[in-house]
């Protein structure tokens, strides 16, 4: 299988169960608990933008950092599943990836469990 171009960062608090199956389904995903751990947001969103990867997250804070503050970004996956929801977390987002692949850079995507909300905002789409 080739690799698609769509590469993830996934921050300290995104369960490692999504970085495990997203790189088994070929994608580029940088964790950042093994290479920057302890990292406050704006570094991390900054890694994001600067490196071109999608910001995989379960935090809410960068959520507001990118949609409401408009921090430059190169997209973000905001995941709100529930504790009962959790064991079809990883499969959810590596169908996310695959299925909306194109979509995915430069966009504010919620994925809740049977839900995905996409958000586009005028300073992603200026890059």
């Amino acid at each position: 299988m080739t690799a698609p171009a769509l590469r993830f960062l996934a921050d300290e608090g995104c369960d490692f169960a999504i970085v495990r199956a997203l790189r088994e389904a070929g994608f580029d995903v940088v964790a950042v608990c093994e290479i920057m751990p302890r990292s406050n947001d704006r570094d991390v969103i900054n890694l994001s933008c600067t490196e071109n990867r999608v910001l995989l997250t379960e935090d809410k804070d960068f959520g507001w950092l990118v949609f409401v503050s408009h921090v430059d970004s190169a997209g973000m996956i905001l995941i709100r599943f529930p504790t009962n929801a959790r064991s079809t977390l990883p499969s959810s987002v590596v169908w996310l990836a695959e299925k909306h692949a194109a979509e995915l850079q430069n966009a504010f995507v919620v994925l809740e469990p049977n839900q995905v909300r996409f958000s586009r905002s005028s300073l992603f789409e200026e890059k």
